[in-house]
């Protein structure tokens, strides 16, 4: 994987090995440098597919199957079967067969789900300060947010408040960085970790007494696999989801999937409510005039009236203006002339 010396990796590959698990970048870089070669290469394992086409990954993935040999075995999981897994199917695999594991729906029973309606991102932050203050009862807690700015934002915003008990875990953290972060958390030294949907998939920690997903997930099947993260070896576990109004109809298709309601709690009493929207939650403003009137209303366009001072008329080069009084002469040829006649 990336984020460490390429160098040592060409040498253990270059000793010769059996089997190769790999991050896609780093692997491409290998193919590149010669050192892999992937002409006997006879079975290919791909894990979470979707997720890597998610995270934009697709460049390396199709740079390297298109340099695998013809002759293989594909095997390929997923947790969705997206438009663009099904196209990946379509291009790489030949006469291929699905086996489901099991049927989605539902996360375990043992989980106990219910969701706060917040009007904005600053009121989510309050909440979920709100709710954290009692370690008691929040021991170990995953939160789950939309994207990796948002990641930063609330770590920043809640770390001078819970100082040296939260990490904060997404793509653009250094390796080494993300290996501390999950080890801090696994081993309880960190009470709280924020992570974006790349770590709802292969995260596997044990007594997560809580998921808190601050943003509603888009897809259904994201939210199972967030919620997923708690209530493991038959365990009891919470997940609480804060829904905004735009996301109330993501709430609502989670619901749907799911085939259960979820129960709304009110907000803690002396919640400060907050009435500041970031950029993202701003509405878009298309009714205001920011022009305003042309003041050209009048106008005529370039096909109008000109004034006087403007109504001349061309009379040609200094030559046509004043015409000579006499024909010009060519003094050089009037001197030889002369000189032929002496």
């Amino acid at each position: 994987y990336g984020g460490t010396n390429i160098n040592t990796q060409k040498q253990i590959v270059f000793n010769g090995m059996d089997i190769v698990v790999a991050t896609p970048g780093r692997l491409v870089d290998l193919v590149m440098t010669g050192v892999l070669r992937l002409k006997s290469i006879q079975k290919l394992v791909i894990d979470e597919v979707d997720e890597m086409l998610n995270l934009g990954f697709r460049p390396q993935l199709m740079s390297f199957m298109d340099s695998l040999p013809v002759k293989r075995q594909n095997l390929m999981f997923s947790a969705t079967l997206t438009e663009d897994v099904a196209a990946m199917i379509n291009t790489y695999f030949y006469e291929p067969e699905t086996i489901a594991i099991e049927s989605q729906g539902t996360p375990l029973e043992q989980i106990s789900q219910y969701y706060y309606g917040t009007p904005n991102f600053f009121t989510k932050v309050n909440l979920l300060e709100n709710l954290l203050s009692d370690a008691e009862v929040f021991q170990r807690v995953l939160i789950f947010v939309a994207s990796k700015q948002f990641a930063d934002r609330v770590f920043e915003l809640l770390d001078p408040i819970f100082p040296d008990q939260i990490g904060v875990l997404h793509s653009n953290k250094s390796q080494n960085y993300r290996i501390n972060a999950l080890e801090r958390f696994r081993s309880g030294t960190n009470r709280m970790l924020i992570a974006t949907d790349v770590a709802s998939r292969g995260l596997d920690i044990a007594d997560i007494s809580h998921v808190i997903n601050f943003d509603t997930p888009e897809n259904p099947e994201d939210y199972i696999h967030r919620t997923g993260r708690t209530g493991r070896a038959e365990k009891a576990g919470i997940a609480i989801t804060f829904v905004n109004e735009v996301e109330m109809k993501y709430m609502a298709e989670i619901e749907k999937f799911m085939k259960i309601p979820l129960e709304e709690k009110p907000l803690p009493s002396g919640l400060k409510v907050s009435n500041i929207y970031t950029d993202e939650e701003k509405p878009d403003l298309f009714d205001k005039d920011y022009l305003g009137k042309s003041g050209i209303g009048d106008s005529q366009g370039a096909f109008h009236e000109k004034k006087e001072k403007n109504r001349k008329v061309n009379l040609g080069g200094p030559g046509e203006r004043k015409p000579r009084k006499t024909k010009p002469v060519n003094r050089g040829v009037m001197k030889k002339r002369a000189a032929k006649g002496k």
